[in-house]
């Protein structure tokens, strides 16, 4: 297996990142038509989740959402491999920052932050760029990879940036050996919870929806300031990234109006311009238990 891994990585992936940007977005456009024509990946669940979320958009309309997603998703594949290769320059020259400075101010006033964003446009590239334009430690959560050999190659990417990375299950401790440490702690908050009995259910995208906490848990916990990054697409291959100010003092906060106010930025996001968020994945498998 980790034979196969290693052949994989070395002979497909990094051959792949190693690709100009002009080749790497026609190898794109390629496995647009596969996906999207040939062999149909989750269409049926990107079309149900566009259609529970828009019921005021005819087919058509939807149709056309969906197309643009899979053109969009099918360079957000390849951006993703291209980290594993591109130079800090690169990626920098491709993502516009705007109020960074908010960054700063908070680390001259000595307080760590968590970041909040969503899976919208390409969350991969700005996440690598924080440790060139702020002075905290970067640290970013994410879901430990089955594969070994995956794994550590994908934590040594993002070290390479200057990025620690925290696994899932390592977050509670995370915080805690680094809470005399100033650092910025990054969050995906739109998943699904794995438990919809812990999750905060409210309204979104016209579906009842269970919502993670774990941002207001540790932000109330550490009283953290919590800032979103909003990130929008500008063009094939460019984005911009501009930080917002969710709440400087999370322990005064009525309890969910954190996470509420996350999930309502990010749906406004996502109602803008709906091809650039991630329909492929399962949003709303779970219904709200009884008695919730």
């Amino acid at each position: 297996m980790i034979l196969f891994s290693a052949l994989l990585y070395y002979l497909v992936l990094i051959p792949i990142s190693l690709l100009p940007f002009p080749l790497m977005y026609g190898l794109s456009d390629f496995t647009f038509i596969l996906l999207y024509y040939i062999f149909p990946y989750r269409k049926k669940v990107v079309m149900q989740n566009l259609k529970n979320s828009f019921p005021e958009k005819n087919d058509e309309e939807l149709k056309k959402i969906q197309k643009e997603f899979y053109r969009h998703f099918c360079d957000l594949i390849f951006e993703s491999l291209k980290i594993f290769t591109a130079s800090n320059k690169a990626i920098l020259n491709r993502v516009e920052l705007v109020n960074a400075e908010l960054l700063e101010k908070y680390y001259k006033e000595k307080k760590s932050l968590i970041l909040v964003t969503g899976h919208y446009a390409n969350w991969e590239w700005p996440a690598v760029t924080l440790p060139f334009h702020s002075s905290h430690t970067g640290t970013g959560i994410y879901k430990k990879l089955s594969s070994a050999f995956f794994d550590k190659r994908l934590r040594n990417t993002r070290a390479r940036f200057g990025t620690k990375l925290m696994s899932t299950k390592e977050v509670g401790a995370f915080f805690e050996d680094h809470k005399n440490e100033l650092c910025t702690y990054g969050f995906i908050n739109d998943q699904s919870p794995s438990d919809p009995r812990k999750g905060y259910w409210m309204q979104f995208l016209n579906q009842d929806t269970a919502m993670l906490t774990g941002v207001e848990r540790y932000a109330v916990k550490y009283n953290y300031p919590v800032l979103y990054g909003v990130i929008t697409k500008k063009r094939r291959g460019y984005y911009r990234m501009e930080y917002r100010v969710v709440c400087e003092d999370p322990s005064s906060m009525p309890a969910n109006e954190i996470t509420a106010i996350c999930s309502r930025i990010n749906e406004q996001i996502i109602r803008s311009a709906p091809e650039y968020w991630l329909w492929t994945h399962r949003r709303w498998k779970h219904k709200r238990p009884e008695g919730m």
